[in-house]
Order: C-alpha cells, then sequence, then structure tokens
C-alpha cells in the first residue's frame, strides 16, 4: 500500500476510472445521487457519492451500510438487495418513515416550520430542540438537522443532549422538502432498513456482499450521537472477519486535513486493505462552525476511501 500526500481526488484515480462509470458499477439502476440533500449531517457524502460508488465491485449479492446518516452513498448506489442501518434510533425513524409514510415524514417537517415561520425565529427553535431534548424522537430531528446552525447536529456527552444553535439561514419550504421526499423515497425501495450497531450488521453479510462504512471520524465526529464510544480498531476487527468471509468492504474515514498539510494518522492492520485512496471533500463545514463562519482557504478537508478489494 503506497502512502503518499494526497493530491486533489480527480489526480489521485486509479486508472480504471477512467472508463465509462456505467461500465464498471452494475449495482443499482442509478450511479447519481438524488439532487438535494434530504438531510444535513456531519460526514455527509452528498458531493462525493458518485466518487466513491465509482470504486465499488461491478457486482455484488447484496449491499450493506451499517452507518446510515445521511444516507447519501446507500441513495446513489440504489441497490436491487440492500441492507441499511444505523444505532441512532431517532435518525432511523426519519429513514423508515421516508420509505414507508412519506406523507408522515412531510407533515412532520411542516408542522416544524410553519411553528418557526410563525413567531420569533430562534425562540421556536429552541422549543423544538428542548421537545426533541425532552424525548428524542425523528420527528423534531428531521427539523432540527435542516435549520441548525451549519448542519452540525452536535449532541452533548454526557446526556446525548442536542446543543447546536440556530441557523441563521432559512430552512427550505416544506414544498421544497416534499419534492426532496419524492426524489429520495423510490430510492430506497429495494433495501431493508434497521436499528442495529454495527457489529449486529456486518455479522449477517455473506460472500459476495458489498460493505460500506461511513463511521463517525476519530479526529473530527466525536460530537456525533453516541461517537464518543466509537473506537475504530473494534471496527476494523468486524471488517477483518467480513474479508476472511469473501465480503468485500469500503471504508471511508480520516484523511487529511489544512490542505494535506496534515495527514490524519490511522493504526491500520497489516495487510486488511488492499487499496488506499484520498476523496476531496472541499472545506470543513466542522471547523467553519467552530471559528464562527469564517472562510477557511487552508482548511480543505480529504477523506481516506480504504478498500479491502
Amino acid at each position: 500500500m503506497k502512502w503518499a500526500r494526497p493530491a486533489p481526488s480527480r489526480e489521485i484515480h486509479l486508472p480504471e476510472q477512467a472508463q465509462l462509470f456505467e461500465d464498471r458499477v452494475h449495482c443499482g439502476p442509478r450511479q447519481t445521487p438524488p439532487k438535494g440533500q434530504l438531510l444535513k449531517w456531519i460526514g455527509n457524502k452528498q458531493r462525493m457519492a458518485a466518487e466513491i460508488v465509482s470504486f465499488f465491485p461491478r457486482t455484488m449479492n447484496a449491499y450493506h451500510e451499517p452507518f446510515l446518516g445521511s444516507g447519501a452513498v446507500l441513495a446513489t448506489v440504489v441497490p436491487r438487495r440492500g441492507f441499511a442501518s444505523d444505532a441512532f434510533g431517532p435518525l432511523m425513524e426519519i429513514w423508515w418513515a421516508l420509505k414507508t409514510e412519506p406523507a408522515k415524514l412531510n407533515r412532520w417537517y411542516h408542522e416544524r416550520w410553519n411553528q418557526m415561520m410563525a413567531g420569533e425565529k430562534v425562540e421556536q427553535y429552541e422549543l423544538i430542540k428542548a421537545s426533541y431534548n425532552a424525548r428524542p424522537n425523528g420527528a423534531d430531528l428531521v427539523f432540527l438537522a435542516r435549520s441548525c446552525y451549519g448542519g452540525v447536529v452536535r449532541f452533548r456527552k454526557a446526556d446525548g443532549y442536542m446543543s447546536t444553535p440556530c441557523g441563521a439561514h432559512r430552512p427550505i419550504a416544506p414544498e421544497d422538502f416534499a419534492d426532496r421526499i419524492e426524489r429520495w423515497r423510490h430510492r430506497l425501495q429495494s433495501t431493508q432498513l434497521d436499528h442495529m450497531e454495527y457489529e449486529e450488521a456486518l455479522g449477517r453479510t455473506k460472500p459476495g456482499d458489498l460493505v460500506y462504512c461511513d463511521p463517525p471520524y476519530s479526529d473530527s465526529q466525536t460530537i456525533l450521537y453516541g461517537a464518543q464510544s466509537f473506537k475504530l480498531a473494534n471496527l476494523l476487527e468486524s471488517i477483518e472477519r467480513c474479508k476472511r468471509r469473501g465480503v468485500s468492504v469500503a471504508l471511508s474515514i480520516d484523511g487529511s486535513k489544512r490542505s494535506g498539510d496534515m495527514i490524519c494518522d490511522l493504526s491500520l492492520p497489516k495487510g486488511l486493505f488492499e487499496q488506499e485512496l484520498f476523496i476531496t471533500v472541499g472545506r470543513s463545514p466542522l471547523r467553519r462552525f467552530q471559528m464562527g463562519g469564517r472562510t477557511l482557504e487552508r482548511e480543505v478537508v480529504a477523506d481516506r476511501l480504504l478498500l479491502t478489494y
């Protein structure tokens, strides 16, 4: 494995990526992400999803995504047979509603949007946030994710309390959100959605399957719900067991920061991954949040994409 300083992503692709996209990936009827994010979420792969999927195997028996998050990669793959899950219950409530009760999901958003617009914006946001913190639920979370500052959904370690303040932007209108629901929901129809820990999700994979893992990044995403206790070493052990069973695994994880001046140091088992790539993400939204929204010319980030095949 070559460990080199990452260049812009289009300069570090493997030679195969120059081939036609459709000739290399046959995992579903679409290989482009739906227009517009459904959820704002730390680590959202919306802009990079097509590039990530371009490195997936040409064929697979089933597709698995055990850290569903914003769902951008799943919605790009559109697997003919898929399994997607997350350990965060309120998040999975949103995905279940999208797949099976889209009208209810739209109503959740519409009611809270009307509440915010009918009163003083920040005050109403805080009321919705207080409702979520009193009883974590998908109905409040779907609106908070789209209206909080920078889309950085931050949770307190001690009790899971969401602490992100209201964003300066105007949340998208309900009719626009309804359009996104329609664009997204059809892409999940062949995917089973489950609330479970990643160990269980990886344990149900079979030879010939593909797993895409997008776990919390240890260098930047410990503010995510449950991420404070996440251990990369444990995930790597599960990935190694998958590889021994003939399951292919792609892992997105910390790469480089500060426009390539800082390479995130990871302790990776020798021989587990066959390829290492860097995917340019852009300027860090988390750093912008931490530094009061200032433009960050030197904060370009690249994700590491590790492949067991």
